[in-house]
């Protein structure tokens, strides 16, 4: 019994020391890969600052600016754990590590695909020069205003004050129209005048009406005017003209304008706007049968 002991213990001992012997010589190397793990760390959080930096200057929403941080830091010290587990051979574990994570990870993105395009896709709007919070945009049949673009959504008001949120995916996947990108939009007005209207007067009067109006319109020969048709009851004609605009609401206030402007000179020059007329006609032989009817009705009756 006492000699298993003594065996036993002898073994522990010279296990120790084997492993007191590794220790003495891999210390060297564990203080080495100490520092470079220190070191990967301290760079790190100056890299996210760095990189939330230089991304903010061109992305202004916040949580992309943090994510790509953060990714940079996490990239910075996966490095630096990778190079201090060589420095103490124990690179081939990392390498386990890492092909387990990346099963893991293609179990988690195929479960999570579409919010994962969605990230991405948020990344990519955010890069966009483009498409910047403030523009009024017009995509997916919803027209407003762009106040948030994150990593998961793309909002925008529209203008009844209403709220649209907007998956970023279809964003990319679909057509959108800026109309902040041009600092001009054309105003298109249509409007008929009666047949008894001198068309050359009423072509000259609408002109120097909306150059009378409008600052940005320097003089009448700027608008654009086009008699299409000759109508029901008028002769139809579409005004066109520029104005400086960034906004799809600018453009209905200018319309709104024109139209008021255009209304009062009208008026002022005796010039008929007419409008549809319709006159209902009824039978005289309905209102001379309806008695008889009434009798009949009567008579049965009773």
């Amino acid at each position: 019994m006492d000699m298993a002991f003594d065996e036993a213990f002898n073994s522990l001992l010279t296990k120790l020391e084997g492993w007191f012997t590794t220790l003495i010589e891999y210390l060297p190397n564990l203080a080495l890969a100490i520092l470079v793990s220190i070191v990967a760390y301290f760079a790190a959080k100056y890299v996210n600052k760095i990189t939330y930096r230089l991304v903010a200057k061109r992305v202004q929403q916040d949580s992309v600016a943090h994510m790509i941080s953060r990714v940079s830091a996490v990239v910075l010290v996966i490095i630096g754990l990778y190079i201090s587990l060589g420095i103490l051979n124990l690179s081939k574990t990392l390498t386990s590590l890492l092909a387990t994570a990346g099963v893991a990870g293609l179990a988690i993105g195929l479960a999570l695909q579409n919010t994962l395009s969605n990230t991405v896709a948020g990344i990519s709007l955010s890069f966009r020069e483009k498409i910047q919070i403030g523009n009024w945009v017009e995509t997916n049949g919803h027209s407003g205003e762009v106040i948030d673009i994150n990593l998961r959504e793309f909002v925008i008001k529209e203008a009844d004050n209403n709220i649209v949120v907007l998956p970023n995916k279809m964003i990319l996947e679909n057509p959108l129209k800026n109309y902040s990108l041009t600092t001009k939009m054309r105003v298109a007005l249509e409007c008929g005048v009666g047949y008894e209207s001198d068309l050359e007067e009423v072509k000259t009067l609408t002109k120097q009406t909306i150059a009378d109006t409008f600052d940005q319109v320097e003089s009448a020969d700027d608008v654009e005017f086009y008699y299409e048709e000759f109508g029901g009851s008028s002769i139809n004609y579409l005004c066109r003209f520029w104005i400086d605009s960034e906004s799809l609401l600018e453009k209905y206030r200018a319309k709104t304008a024109a139209i008021i402007a255009i209304k009062k000179a009208y008026d002022k020059a005796g010039v008929n706007i007419p409008f549809p007329i319709r006159t209902l006609q009824f039978d005289n032989k309905l209102s001379m049968e309806a008695p008889e009817v009434f009798k009949n009705n009567e008579y049965s009756n009773n």
